[in-house]
């Protein structure tokens, strides 16, 4: 009898359970989640769900996309709940392998990792997946929405992520095109209102627009991430004046998501007074990857540290280091 699997056209000699179909699949239940007939299936209801001729059914699990010490007083900060040491956040897309992303990680110090969802490759069962390298117990795992371009798919798949792994805090993305991978703002807070509504805590990405950023706060985001600059540029930060106003009129943490290329913007970020720096390409894509995500967690202090230490006032005109009184 013909079922649907992962949008591929498959034959089952019978109605089976979903355990024994995971099992003819070669899969493992508790690395994936799984999706019958549109309806999120519980792990514990996999030897009572039937799979029966014309069900439709998808399985997905994680794809890729530490701990900062500080001699000076605890600088460590907290979202939903979550306390955190190191303010870089690094994603999981883009790297040769899921060794070299662990790697990555490890030399970032990060805490927190970006995860996206997509569907178990059924012709390879038994490949390796990111939770075999990255271990859910040591990192924040933080499902996301990337390539979602309707508040209805981003939903669909942060139920899929929380039943893989429980997770409800989530980094919510809403795409407008497919050229400029910018946020399309009303279909972001639709989504993030009814992910709200059903318990998630939303993290989320967003243009660098003042009053969008006030918006996702007041109807109950965690964290802002406006973007510096398009996924995936380098540009760096394009617009610092309005990512500072952002951060002046917040209540939660404010993370520059998206376009940061090298150290350097980085700790320009983390200067303009940002809770934390998002960075994935940059590291990913570098000729030396694990040399950058040492750099990026390196730039991530020093920018913090000059934050808080408050920089000097601009002049315009020298002014010498050394007193002019007494000179030989």
């Amino acid at each position: 009898m013909p079922v649907v699997i992962n949008g591929e056209n498959r034959e089952i000699t019978s109605p089976l359970t979903v355990t024994a179909l995971l099992a003819d699949l070669g899969l493992d239940a508790r690395k994936i989640a799984l999706e019958h007939n549109l309806e999120i299936v519980p792990r514990s209801a996999y030897d009572q769900t039937m799979v029966a001729d014309g069900d439709r059914l998808e399985i997905v699990h994680f794809i890729g996309g530490g701990d900062v010490k500080n001699d000076s007083d605890d600088d460590s900060w907290s979202v939903a709940g979550r306390r955190m040491s190191s303010r870089l956040i690094i994603g999981t897309g883009k790297y040769e392998s899921y060794d070299q992303n662990r790697r990555a990680a490890e030399a970032a110090g990060s805490e927190m990792v970006t995860v996206a969802v997509r569907r178990v490759n059924l012709s390879e069962p038994g490949s390796e997946m990111l939770i075999d390298h990255l271990d859910p117990k040591k990192y924040i795992y933080l499902p996301n929405t990337a390539g979602c371009f309707t508040g209805e798919d981003a939903v669909r798949t942060l139920r899929l992520a929380r039943e893989a792994g429980g997770w409800d805090l989530v980094k919510l993305e809403v795409l407008g095109d497919k050229q400029t991978l910018y946020p399309n703002m009303p279909e972001t807070i639709r989504a993030a209102e009814m992910l709200l509504k059903e318990g998630f805590q939303v993290m989320v990405y967003c243009s660098d627009d003042p009053i969008q950023a006030r918006v996702l706060e007041e109807i109950g985001c965690c964290a802002i991430m406006p973007l510096g600059a398009p996924i995936g540029s380098g540009l760096g930060v394009q617009n610092p004046v309005n990512i500072r106003i952002i951060i002046e009129n917040a209540n939660v943490p404010v993370i520059v998501d998206a376009g940061v290329g090298t150290a350097s913007e980085a700790a320009f970020a983390m200067e303009l007074g940002c809770a934390g720096v998002m960075v994935n390409t940059a590291i990913a894509e570098a000729k030396k990857p694990i040399r950058m995500a040492r750099a990026m967690k390196h730039a991530v202090i020093a920018g913090r540290e000059a934050y808080l230490a408050g920089r000097m006032a601009k002049k315009r005109y020298a002014d010498p280091s050394s007193p002019l009184a007494g000179l030989i």
